[in-house]
């Protein structure tokens, strides 16, 4: 099959699904909210009775926007809203109401970064939309069961251009979603809840053609790895169908996780079927200089641009800088630390080990770790003084921080009696001794192993209980070791 693939193009479009993270729905004041017991979070105006009218969310608007100014895109000053007519059981009113020849913004990229580097994903647009309800199959039951809960909860479907050809592209670019509208505070971007869905629009095409092929689009994928599956075994199914001279069908087709293969579902819907007309009970609106302005003064800074801040201004390899930025809580946190202290990679050190690893440990974000960054702050202070080593302070004070996060981290080492030893008058008499009960290494020193100095300031270490200061030992152990 791989020199099969080599005659061919994939093409690739995502339609991204994000559920906004307003407190009520788009077009009426029944809640938003996951996890409630079905069918309690609906009114009559998500259920579509008669005489009912939909009244827009503007905190929606701003959560759209704010992903367009994030993705490059223009702004659509006016804006109507369309009916788009089908019918699903979990849909009550038997339409959606979307955004068909005016979307909230048009045009823009997303950038990604896949092994060959950078490179910019095309949008076609980003709309703002309502979700529809959820439709329940439980195992050996005949009956299909309906939750009106979702219905009505405010969306934008981030739509990029077929400019996608490897599923590592694809998946890039859901990673750099799922990061943007963390960092935008819209989306939780959980893939597993729904909040975060991904339908995905493959065909095929020979190497050096200009047409494309019929597009299938594969719905009902819950992760990243899944929907790059489902990408890779298209692929390859309709590779097989236009090697065997059969034509691949434009259909909608499902994704077993179970065996890793699409399975047909219905035909593709065309753009007619959906019969689009403008809503009759909705106002247009419009987008003014000052709302926009706004926006733009509330946008916060995104990952790749935190990340070029880390590279250039503090110096980080580009591996921390992708490590730190992968969720904003941990780039806040370290944000934090960074505030108090010029050591940025210290902080780094610190956040990327055992700050990380607690939170991975119990499953918490870094909004939720008990130790303030003022306090890493201090013990990288206190180390970069030279009145604690790094050892001590990660394996001893550290541990002791996460029981008494109250306390400082000079009061810890205090209380530990962990504070190094830089005193001379103290060091030298364990020096001497050190010296003194190893004669056979002394001459073996003396006759050019200078590293046998490590095993020296081992016993340093060990017999002053780690409080010698590591630096004013070393230098005393050497001038020692010279005069004998």
């Amino acid at each position: 099959m791989n020199s099969l693939r080599e005659k061919y193009t994939l093409v690739i479009g995502l339609e991204v699904h994000a559920q906004l993270l307003t407190k009520s729905k788009i077009y009426n004041s029944d809640a938003n909210a996951f996890g409630s017991d079905p069918n309690t979070n609906l009114g009559v105006i998500t259920l579509a009775h008669p005489g009912t009218l939909p009244k827009l969310n503007k905190k929606a608007v701003e959560f759209a926007i704010k992903m367009g100014l994030a993705s490059h895109c223009e702004i659509s000053r006016f804006n109507i809203f369309d009916r788009k007519n089908y019918f699903y059981p979990d849909l009550p009113k038997g339409y959606q109401l979307t955004q068909d020849r005016t979307p909230i913004c048009k045009g823009g990229y997303i950038t990604v970064t896949v092994k060959e580097g950078d490179r910019d994903v095309k949008l076609n647009r980003i709309h703002i939309e309502e979700d529809a309800g959820k439709s329940i199959h439980l195992e050996g039951e005949r009956d299909t069961l309906v939750d009106f809960n979702r219905a009505g909860v405010p969306l934008i479907e981030i739509v990029t251009e077929p400019d996608i050809r490897t599923s590592e592209e694809a998946g890039a670019l859901l990673s750099e979603v799922r990061k943007m509208v963390r960092y935008l505070d819209i989306c939780d971007g959980n893939m597993e809840e729904g909040s975060l869905r991904c339908d995905a629009n493959v065909s095929v095409m020979l190497k050096g053609a200009t047409q494309y092929g019929k597009k299938v689009e594969i719905k009902n994928m819950n992760s990243i790895r899944n929907v790059q599956r489902a990408i890779e075994h298209e692929f390859d199914r309709q590779i097989s169908l236009l090697e065997r001279g059969e034509s691949v069908v434009s259909e909608t087709r499902t994704f077993d996780a179970n065996d890793g293969k699409t399975y047909g579902m219905r035909t593709k819907e065309e753009l007619n079927d959906y019969r689009y007309f403008p809503d009759p009970d909705l106002s247009p609106m419009e987008v003014s200089d000052a709302w926009l302005k706004e926006i733009q003064d509330t946008m916060p800074e995104l990952p790749r641009a935190l990340a070029k801040k880390y590279t250039n201004e503090y110096q980080l390899p580009e591996y921390d800088a992708l490590v730190l930025t992968d969720s904003k809580d941990v780039a806040q946190y370290f944000e934090a630390i960074c505030g108090r202290t010029k050591n940025y990679k210290a902080a780094s050190n610190w956040v990327m080990g055992p700050v990380k690893s607690y939170l991975k440990e119990l499953s918490l974000t870094a909004d939720e770790f008990p130790v303030g960054p003022a306090i890493i702050a201090e013990m990288i202070e206190l180390i970069d003084g030279g009145k604690i080593s790094y050892t001590i302070a990660s394996q001893q004070i550290f541990t002791e921080l996460l029981k008494n996060p109250n306390k400082t981290a000079f009061e810890v080492a205090q209380q530990l009696n962990v504070i190094q030893d830089s005193n001379q008058d103290s060091l030298m008499p364990i020096i001497n001794e050190v010296i003194k009960e190893f004669p056979l290494k002394v001459e073996e020193y003396k006759h050019g192993k200078k590293g046998i100095i490590a095993m020296f300031m081992g016993e340093v270490m060990k017999r002053s209980k780690g409080k010698a200061d590591p630096k004013v030992a070393n230098e005393l152990l050497t001038k020692k070791l010279k005069e004998v």
